[in-house]
């Protein structure tokens, strides 16, 4: 028997009752993807925030789960549904509002759905506050952000007596800074090298890399040089987690079913006899290539890292 609400009732709770019939019905089983916030947006005609309300209502009341680069899926078991009446507020009173509460809302809906997914209606309508009232604390999207990405590498700090030896140094900010990204994918998607982001637990990390390699004779514009080198290797490669997140997300298949579906395409790139070095190197894999993103990053830390030893080094003794 199909769900309804009932005539009048605002429309975030008519989406709530359609998903919650799929959900009793089996159209949508545990584990199963419901649909995000976008797909919501675009079915039933809505605003992006009152999409976000009604995967808050279900999520709330037991129905859905929230998980990280997935998005949000059917929980484990659905609750019979409840006697219909007016639900209560979906979140803690607004004068309990703070700016922390905020940003981690708004990490919160960044990590799971991605950093398009988040608007300032959205986060408004996942703490069940109006609108309006997040903008007392913050003033538009483009400062949460900056907040929220503050937050986000201030996570992790250093420890008070650094290792004397640079190498162990560097290679402990950057496994820091790749961890953090891995954590946030988001992240990645912010700044650039020509137009860096400038948040103050950001340059705490900076800081630590800078001074790994002050002091070994270097001039500044080397070290820094060498500084931003090693930044875009942990960078570079985080916008991959992001992309790949949005990828899936988006068409629903992994990166193995993606790969699987061009099976033929590659095989013609191989077979043409335009692209030897290509066609030798892939012919010689048995199992395929296994694209791993942690392997590649500390594959690729290791080979910078044994580049520069030789110039920081040998400037270190010149010196």
């Amino acid at each position: 028997m199909r769900a309804t609400a009932a005539a009048g009732e605002p429309p975030y709770l008519r989406i709530v009752a359609e998903i919650r019939r799929r959900i009793a019905d089996g159209e949508l089983a545990p584990g199963e993807r419901v649909p995000s916030t976008r797909q919501i947006a675009g079915e039933w005609g809505v605003a992006l925030a009152t999409a976000t309300k009604a995967l808050t209502t279900l999520r709330l009341g037991g129905l859905v789960e929230t998980r990280p680069r997935i998005g949000t899926v059917v929980a484990g078991t659905a609750p019979a549904a409840p006697a219909r009446r007016r639900p209560s507020p979906v979140a803690e009173p607004e004068q309990e509002l703070s700016l922390d509460r905020i940003v981690r809302t708004a990490m919160e809906i960044a990590d799971a759905e991605g950093l398009s997914a988040l608007s300032m209606r959205g986060v408004a309508a996942r703490l069940g506050v109006a609108a309006m009232s997040t903008y007392r604390y913050v003033p538009s999207k483009e400062d949460l952000v900056l907040h929220m990405a503050d937050a986000a590498f201030g996570e992790q700090s250093y420890p008070a007596d650094a290792p004397e030896d640079w190498r162990t140094r560097v290679e402990l900010g950057a496994r820091t800074l790749w961890s953090l990204y891995r954590k946030h994918p988001w992240l990645a998607q912010l700044g650039s090298l020509t137009r860096p982001l400038l948040v103050p637990h950001l340059m705490v990390h900076g800081e630590w890399m800078l001074g790994a390699l002050d002091g070994h004779g270097l001039d500044p514009t080397t070290v820094f040089d060498i500084h931003v080198l090693l930044y875009s290797h942990v960078h570079g490669l985080a916008g991959h987690l992001e992309l790949e997140a949005h990828a899936a997300a988006s068409t629903g298949q992994s990166e193995d079913q993606w790969m699987d579906s061009r099976a033929p395409a590659l095989q013609g790139l191989v077979e043409s006899g335009r692209f030897p070095a290509f066609a030798k190197v892939v012919g010689s894999f048995t199992d395929g290539y296994d694209l791993n993103l942690d392997a590649l990053f500390e594959f690729g830390l290791k080979a910078l890292l044994d580049g520069l030893t030789s110039l920081i080094e040998g400037q270190e003794a010149v010196a």
